[in-house]
Order: structure tokens, then sequence, then C-alpha cells
């Protein structure tokens, strides 16, 4: 079920992830850009088939480190879209018009990818094809699910909820970039404790909040005895 996103500059000025390391490519990706903005639409027809995997890896990474409140909950609504993308089959990646129209600044953009470019070319060597069958359709289904479950996660606002979710997504992206199946596996036992962590951190946050309200109305009840 493809949807193709037919551009004019695709072709010309397209970033293509076949049998290429992931930091050559976000190297070249950021290269690519000349204008002080990028508009979402720009940066998508610039990728080849394998858009899912850059634009989760692109919105991922900033999820490992420490960074700024709220834009967890940002890149988590951003990574619907190639969640869905890849639950669906779409082989090109398809956003809605006023999306594909949002910019933001170009120097701030290249600055997050040398980052990250940094980091991966210190792992990438562990990642190469293998088992890439699991990288395929109908597989990349249930990736798509693992994802969009990990974008929720992100969206949730959970201390500390950020990092997992984030490594899962990012483990997920270059391992469809790399096809990589052994990275993929690796991608589920971090999701599920990702989950679990919600899981845990709401119940026994819940807990926390009626002890404290039962521990507030108590006081309040012993102060109201001891004035009147």
């Amino acid at each position: 079920m493809d949807i193709p996103v037919p551009a004019p500059s695709a072709a010309k000025h397209g970033v293509h992830t076949e049998g290429r390391a992931a930091s050559e490519v976000l190297q070249e990706l950021s290269d690519s850009f000349t204008s002080d903005r990028i508009s979402v639409g720009d940066l998508i027809d610039r990728l080849d088939s394998r858009a899912h995997g850059v634009l989760l890896l692109i919105l991922a990474l900033p999820m490992c480190i420490p960074n700024v409140p709220g834009i967890s909950t940002i890149f988590g609504v951003l990574m619907i879209a190639p969640a869905l993308g890849l639950l669906f089959g779409q082989r090109r990646l398809w956003l809605p018009r006023q999306v594909r129209a949002w910019t933001f600044p170009r120097a701030a953009f290249c600055r997050a990818l040398g980052v990250a470019i940094g980091g991966l070319r210190r792992v990438e060597f562990l990642i190469k094809p293998r088992l890439s069958f699991l990288t395929r359709w109908p597989v990349t289904s249930a990736v798509g699910f693992q994802t969009l479950l990990m974008a929720l996660v992100l969206i949730l606002p959970i201390f500390g909820a950020n990092m997992p979710p984030g490594v899962a997504v990012v483990f997920m992206a270059l391992a469809l970039m790399q096809r990589d199946g052994l990275l993929m596996l690796l991608s589920i036992p971090i999701a599920i404790g990702s989950i679990i962590y919600v899981y845990l951190f709401t119940k026994y946050g819940i807990l926390v909040a009626a002890w404290l309200g039962n521990w507030a109305q108590d006081a309040l009840t012993s102060l109201n005895l001891h004035f009147f």
C-alpha cells in the first residue's frame, strides 16, 4: 500500500540510504540544506524509501540525552506519522500538507545532527545487515505498532520516561536503515521495559498521591480540632 509523495527536488537532491552507514546518511542530509530554515516537506523529500527509519532516528536521538522539558511530547507526536507508515506498509512517508509546511532553523537542526553523528560513528561498526527479513514487510507492521506505543509513552508527561522509549526507537530506526534484524530484536525488551516503567510509575504514583491526600486531610482535620 504505497502512497507516493512526488517532489521535484527529490530526484535531484535525494539522500539515498541503501547500504550506507547511518552517520554518513545524516552527514549528507545535514550538508544538503543551504537555506536558513528547513521545511518538514523538504526534509522528507530528500530521503528515499527508508525515510521512516531516518526520520525516526532524527526524532529519537534527542530523547536519549537530557533535554528541554516538554520536547519529548512534541517529538512523540511527530513520531506518530512514520509509526503509522510502518504499520500500514507505506514505502513513502505521507504527511498532511500543513505538517509538510512546518519549518525549523537549519543551524539548530545541523548542530543536533552533528552531535548524533559523533555518537553513531563510535558504535555503528557493530551494526550490519543480518536477519534482514525482520526489517521488511509484514514484520515492519509490528515494528510500526511498537513505535506507535513508544511515541505514546513519550507524549505522556512522566518523569524519567524519555530515555527508554528513545533508545528503543533509535534501535528500530538503525535496524531499518541498515537492515539489521538482530538490532530490531534487541529493541523489543527495551520497549517492554518502557511500558513496564510507565505502568509502575502510574500505579505507585496514584498510591503516593492517595497517601498524600489522606495525610493532608488528616492534618487539616487535626488542625480544625485543635483550633475549634
